[in-house]
């Protein structure tokens, strides 16, 4: 049985005090069977921390290099996610595509560095609007895909989360109905199984679109959902507890 997993990636948000009220909110009463995973801002990562220490909710960063140390401005080595206590580490998010123009093959690289510092990738996938109006939604998820299975081989495989994020559902309003949402999980599953059925097996594979409080219970009653990459939900620490709530059902 795969363990849902809810996380809550909270962008380019919040600050020391609206942080510590957040953290503070989500652990207040939080019940649920499901694992639990913040993505803060990296600056507020040693923060949430030690805000979290005791708990059961893990936390990790938004994006990671995947050069381990070096002249590279700006950017965050697997290492240093490491040495701070994460567990994973968001690669892939449409935003890092779209706006910073990550290629599958950035993703793939960094993927890879994460995987071999014993860090836990959750890449994210998905297609626009443009794609999906021409069938093309699975043409460019298994692109994105084996990309990096090709990239990892069998031997870096072990572990790692998918997030299908439609980006035409991200911050437009629109979200895709359980069924349409459990259509791609289904298939994402199908393309795991043909490198691997135990992997396709034991892979969480999350739906990143627009999930809420209102709708997280019917997405997540999909047999191939297997819990939530939460956006703006998750800065509303009582939502983002009926979305754990739900996962752990």
């Amino acid at each position: 049985m795969r363990q849902p997993l809810v996380a809550g990636n909270w962008k380019m948000n919040g600050s020391s005090d609206s942080i510590r009220k957040l953290v503070d909110g989500i652990l207040s009463g939080l019940e649920t069977k499901a694992e639990v995973l913040v993505f803060p801002p990296s600056v507020y990562v040693q923060q949430v921390r030690d805000l979290l220490k005791g708990s059961a909710v893990k936390f990790g960063v938004q994006n990671a290099s995947d050069k381990l140390s070096g002249a590279y401005t700006g950017e965050i080595s697997p290492l240093m996610a490491k040495d701070l206590g994460c567990e994973y580490v968001l690669i892939g998010h449409s935003e890092r595509r779209s706006l910073y123009g990550e290629t599958d093959a950035d993703v793939a690289a960094k993927f890879c560095a994460l995987v071999d510092q014993g860090l836990v990738p959750v890449l994210c996938v998905g297609e626009t609007l443009s794609e999906r109006e021409a069938g093309d939604t699975m043409k460019v998820v298994a692109h994105q895909i084996n990309t990096v299975l090709r990239a990892a081989g069998p031997e870096r495989l072990a572990n790692y989360v998918i997030a299908y994020e439609p980006v035409w559902a991200i911050g437009t309003g629109l979200t895709a109905t359980p069924e349409q949402a459990q259509e791609v999980h289904a298939e994402i599953r199908a393309l795991l199984a043909e490198n691997d059925p135990s992997m396709a097996d034991r892979t969480r594979v999350l739906y990143g679109g627009s999930m809420k409080a209102d709708n997280a219970a019917e997405l997540m009653s999909q047999p191939d959902v297997d819990g939530g990459l939460i956006g703006g939900a998750s800065l509303v620490a009582a939502d983002f507890k009926v979305i754990c709530h739900a996962a752990g059902q």
